[in-house]
């Protein structure tokens, strides 16, 4: 009984999560809109970071906790989250519609993702690189990459004025004074209550069940909190506008990575980090890799449905290996 009333109540956070983001978000670009803030400008900082608003309260929330085991949860949730963007919705979308990938993306901003993976494993397993007996990431770290993410915001401000191509941008609405005050506060309220009450339930969950907080990070939360990476990109598949079907998944696992890890530990570090996530890590990285190597099998700079088929035998199967690794169902090996 207990773990049903804490699923529904996990359920009602991400609700609570979801909407809150998408009223603050509808809310600070009217407000922006207001004081005559570019289309670039509102897209590139409100409306691109808002999707990744959930994993960054969750993650403030996590931090904000004195039990250690919370760091987990930091980790899991962003890791999982970017395993859920690749091999699970990249390989929905791709089966909904082969996707077309832009040159641009594929030789800037697909490495780049890459890139900064690799250079947030190396920040973490300190005793591999530094030879330290605890692996750590630090505020300096955090610095590290809030750098990177500047400098990754900035190669996409200048290329979208080069470019002039801000039709990827929906219209902005301009909404009343009052109304755009109530959807910021309510936005806030909305994520501030949802983020807790998710965090809050999913710590019952894993006392509960006895399952590690990792776990809970990778599959719960990280499924939780990509559904608007999920709803946006099936979206734009089905319409055929699988440029933006990509960009969203890269650029919201950059935003995942640079942005929400950077700012928490920022925030709340040092984070203990537990080197069994490598694994995972590796397959975020080997996920990305993929991305590029589509790209020239079968029809060149596309991804087309067969290996949007084999991008979802990968998620099974890392799915099985995971419930293996947590003692969960029997290993068969």
């Amino acid at each position: 009984m207990d773990v049903a009333i804490n699923l529904s109540l996990l359920a009602i956070g991400f609700v609570m999560l979801i909407k809150g983001a998408d009223f603050l978000v509808n809310g600070a670009s009217s407000l922006a809109k207001r004081f005559n803030v570019s289309d670039i400008a509102i897209g590139l900082t409100i409306v691109a970071m808002g999707t990744s608003a959930p994993e960054l309260v969750i993650n403030i929330i996590s931090g904000a906790k004195p039990d250690p085991g919370m760091h987990g949860i930091i980790f899991g949730n962003i890791i999982g989250s970017n395993i859920f963007n690749l091999f699970l919705i990249l390989g929905v979308a791709a089966i909904i519609y082969p996707i077309t990938v832009q040159k641009n993306s594929l030789w800037k901003e697909v490495p780049y993702s890459l890139v900064i993976t690799f250079v947030f494993f190396v920040l973490l397993n300190d005793s591999m690189f530094r030879g330290t007996e605890t692996n750590m990431m630090t505020p300096l770290d955090g610095v590290i990459m809030l750098v990177m993410f500047g400098l990754f915001l900035t190669y996409i401000f200048l290329n979208m004025r080069r470019s002039g191509d801000i039709e990827e941008l929906e219209d902005i609405k301009i909404y009343g004074s009052l109304r755009t005050t109530l959807m910021i506060i309510g936005g806030m309220v909305g994520l501030a209550a949802g983020g807790k009450l998710i965090v809050d339930s999913a710590i019952s969950i894993s006392e509960v069940i006895g399952i590690d907080k990792k776990l809970v990070g990778l599959t719960i939360l990280a499924a939780g909190t990509s559904l608007p990476e999920l709803a946006t990109t099936a979206v734009a598949a089905f319409h055929k506008k699988s440029d933006i079907a990509v960009g969203n998944i890269v650029g919201s696992n950059i935003f995942n990575i640079l942005l929400v890890l950077g700012l928490t530990a920022v925030t709340h570090g040092p984070l203990q980090y537990d080197t069994i996530l490598n694994t995972d890590l590796y397959l975020v990285m080997l996920g990305t890799f993929m991305l590029f190597i589509f790209m020239f099998t079968f029809n060149k700079y596309k991804i087309d449905r067969s290996e949007g088929v084999v991008y979802l035998i990968g998620f099974v199967a890392y799915m099985a290996y995971l419930l293996m690794r947590e003692g969960i169902v029997p290993s068969f090996f």
